[in-house]
């Protein structure tokens, strides 16, 4: 399984494989046909309440990955973690993000 990530607002390459953006949200001001996005799983990212918690205290990373790491348990999330997998058996895949950090 051959997997990178990048941030969806540095331009797409040949490179990437499959495009997979993993945020809850679609980025700002970039339109479906600039993001050259394959699939959009919004089950792994983590959930609005969480992001806007972990926003306010960064410093609280063990307690937000313990949380995080539920939510991944969700049928969901299981779900969409499935569809990933399959992704990555048969083609290179490039995780996407908005988050500066």
């Amino acid at each position: 399984m051959k997997t990178s990530a990048k941030r969806v607002y540095e331009t797409p390459a040949p490179s990437d494989g499959t495009r997979v953006l993993v945020d809850r949200l679609w980025p700002r001001g970039l339109s479906k046909q600039v993001a050259a996005i394959d699939s959009w799983l919004r089950d792994l990212a983590p959930s609005n309440e969480l992001r806007k918690w972990f926003h306010a205290h960064p410093e609280q990373w063990p307690a937000f990955r313990k949380r995080y790491w539920k939510e991944l348990a969700s049928p969901d999330a299981t779900r969409s973690l499935e569809e990933l997998y399959r992704l990555a058996a048969k083609h290179k895949v490039t995780l996407l993000f908005a988050s500066k950090d």
